[in-house]
């Protein structure tokens, strides 16, 4: 079964950022997700910071190992480190 975003109706429109690059911290009560691009310079610029609880985060990794089967199932496996843009 293939997994699609779902729109959520918020009264606003959503705003899509591209991110290609990722960073992941934590501590006792969080974990936070920092999403970025790489641009001219060779530091990424963050532009997004998502922070869960512990529960949230590892539902979320539920969701991204689903969703990569199921890419992976249609066009193949993702070879680490390759770039799918």
């Amino acid at each position: 079964m293939m997994h699609e975003a779902h729109e959520h109706q918020t009264g606003d429109e959503l705003e899509a950022r591209y991110a290609n690059y990722f960073d992941v911290g934590h501590n006792a009560f969080e974990v936070v997700l920092a999403f970025g691009q790489y641009e001219v310079v060779s530091r990424p610029r963050i532009h997004t910071r998502i922070i869960a609880a512990p529960a949230y985060a590892k539902a979320l990794l539920g969701l991204l190992t689903s969703a990569i089967e199921d890419y992976e199932k249609l066009y193949g496996e993702i070879a680490a480190g390759s770039k799918h843009e």
